[in-house]
């Protein structure tokens, strides 16, 4: 099969791989239709992310039609699917929490497993979700990075009436729409691009202007220094910031006024099963208003020329970029 390798930083290949093994009990073939270029897999392909290795085939956002099935699994066999790529041991302490996505032994398909940006990847059954033939797998595809904005905004206390996402990349705008099919009554986008500022007022978004201490939630979408700093200044005394994003590691505060505003800082990583479970619900549903600015699936072909493209920056205006091979969505 046709796979994007990366093979270290700034470097990518199309190669030819082999097939994944049958599959077995509980294990599904997948043909991607649609796989997103995830903003974190940007970071790992410019080799800012120590949890990858080279040779590895990315891929985590993804929708596609199941090809084989395992024993089991038969009843997917034909489907076309959703597929959640994160998944914990099961037995530990914090999966029996309900806190796989922190497992220690989490498996990330496209990190520790070969990913979606291939012609066909392995996934479990229990992972998959169902696609109406009437949605899309580009929306499909949209469900793992949905789950996200549906984690993080779980996160937040109750009694939210003044909400700011900073960011409306891909992230930002998903957390938007999880903020408000929540029903949180204000949500404010802070966007210096001017076509993604313009796609979260779309989206929902107000048309106001944070004002400096008087959010009660902000919702970091992009985690660099400059935004957390920003989150913090945007916050009333006693309010949250959730942080999402990860284009920083190293970020200086000044925890005096953390302190004396009582102001919760809490970080959110990925989603767990229910997270996307309520993200399929919103899409499939149609609550979820995100598939009307999609673009065309790209071939593999494409793939390494598409990752030095979004690695170079400034963000490009589309809403997601895909790509997949012989079974890309038309």
């Amino acid at each position: 099969m046709k796979a994007i390798v990366w093979q270290g930083p700034n470097e990518m290949t199309v190669e030819e791989r082999p097939d994944p093994p049958d599959p077995g009990p509980g294990e599904l073939i997948l043909q991607p239709e649609a796989v997103g270029i995830c903003g974190s897999e940007v970071e790992g392909y410019l080799g800012h992310m120590g949890n990858r290795t080279p040779p590895l085939v990315m891929g985590h956002e993804f929708a596609g039609r199941v090809v084989a099935a395992g024993a089991g699994a038969e009843e997917l066999d034909g489907e076309r699917v959703a597929v959640n790529p994160l998944s914990g041991c099961g037995d530990c302490r914090l999966c029996r929490a309900g806190f796989a996505n922190l497992c220690l032994d989490r498996v990330l398909v496209g990190v520790h497993v070969p990913g979606a940006f291939a012609d066909f990847v392995k996934v479990r059954a229990a992972d998959a979700r169902v696609l109406p033939e009437e949605i899309s797998s580009r929306v499909g595809a949209l469900m793992e990075p949905l789950a996200n904005g549906v984690h993080a905004v779980r996160l937040a206390p109750s009694g939210v009436e003044r909400a700011v996402v900073i960011g409306a990349g891909t992230i930002g705008l998903v957390t938007l729409q999880a903020a408000l099919l929540h029903g949180l009554p204000e949500v404010m986008v802070v966007e210096p691009q001017e076509i993604r500022r313009a796609r979260a007022l779309t989206l929902g978004a107000s048309a106001a202007d944070p004002e400096p201490g008087e959010a009660d939630l902000v919702l970091d979408a992009v985690g660099a220094e400059a935004t957390r700093q920003l989150g913090l200044s945007l916050l009333r005394p006693g309010g949250t910031m959730v942080c999402i994003g990860l284009a920083n590691d190293a970020t200086t505060l000044g925890f005096h006024g953390i302190v004396r505003s009582q102001h919760r800082i809490q970080g959110s990583y990925a989603y767990t099963m229910p997270d996307f479970e309520q993200a399929h619900e919103w899409l499939v549903s149609g609550q979820a208003k995100l598939g009307d600015d999609l673009t065309a699936v790209r071939p593999l072909e494409d793939g390494p020329d598409a990752f030095a493209r979004l690695a170079e920056g400034p963000p490009p205006p589309e809403f997601k970029v895909y790509l997949a091979g012989a079974g890309r969505e038309t």
